[in-house]
């Protein structure tokens, strides 16, 4: 009579490794797909993303102790926990590139071209509808100083434009790169400056967030400034000098 073995242990730590891989992915998923959909709103999904990164670093830590296990014991589960991994590190990988760049770039939430005069936000009706009340404030001088060492890059558009062409291109780089318009005040009896405000989004959460442009006439030509600023957080790891210089690139694709 052949007798059957008894079925080798699992490990718990693996079964529950992949588990909560598994559910760190879908919480991050159904935050990031609620966000863009305007389903939940930025704080609770900025929570929700930071409840699947504490789960996830949960699985892992159980990945590392199912590992322990499964090499002293020689349970099995070593594909289970290796799948809560891989779940815990498709959760973790954006943030992680996040917590890189802060440590690359200051602390900034707004960028301007014009460090010395930013441009300002509109304060009209439909400006302040759009952005529910919210207009953001004039960055300090220290604060600016900080983006001037940290992007360099950074600085005035010039085109060899009168105003109304360039304003064209403006508004045809903004359609191009999906800006949202906001305000268009045209130019100024005194100064001669007009200004364009929009609405743009976040690439991963698609949260709302602000820019401006600024036209100023020169002999022949027409001075180009933009202003982007976050509206959640203190850091915007980068994204908003990145926005500008993207603009400045399509805009001259645009003039030429």
């Amino acid at each position: 009579m052949r007798r059957s073995l008894p079925p080798e242990p699992v490990s718990t730590a693996a079964v529950w490794s992949r588990r909560l891989g598994l559910l760190a992915l879908t919480l991050a998923i159904l935050a990031v797909a609620l966000a863009r959909a305007h389903k939940l709103d930025p704080p609770a999904a900025l929570a929700s993303i930071g409840g699947a990164i504490v789960v996830a670093l949960a699985a892992v830590l159980l990945f590392v102790t199912a590992c322990a296990t499964i090499w002293r014991s020689g349970a099995q589960g070593f594909g289970r926990a290796l799948g809560g991994l891989f779940f815990a590190a498709l959760t973790l990988g954006y943030p992680a590139f996040l917590a890189v760049e802060a440590m690359r770039y200051p602390v900034l939430a707004d960028v301007s071209t014009d460090i010395d005069d930013p441009p300002d936000f509109s304060r009209s009706r439909a400006a302040l509808q759009a952005r529910g009340g919210y207009t953001p404030p004039t960055p300090p001088a220290a604060t600016r100083a900080a983006q001037a060492a940290a992007h360099p890059d950074v600085h005035p558009i010039v085109v060899d434009l009168d105003m109304d062409e360039a304003l064209a291109a403006v508004m045809k780089t903004a359609a191009t790169r999906g800006w949202r318009l906001v305000d268009k005040r045209p130019p100024n009896a005194r100064s001669g400056d007009a200004h364009v405000d929009f609405l743009v989004k976040t690439r991963v959460m698609g949260f709302d967030e602000d820019a401006t442009v600024r036209l100023r006439p020169l002999a022949g030509q027409t001075r180009i400034d933009l202003r982007a600023a976050s509206r959640h957080g203190r850091h915007d790891f980068g994204e908003n000098a990145s926005r500008i210089e993207d603009f400045a690139e399509e805009l001259q694709t645009q003039v030429e």
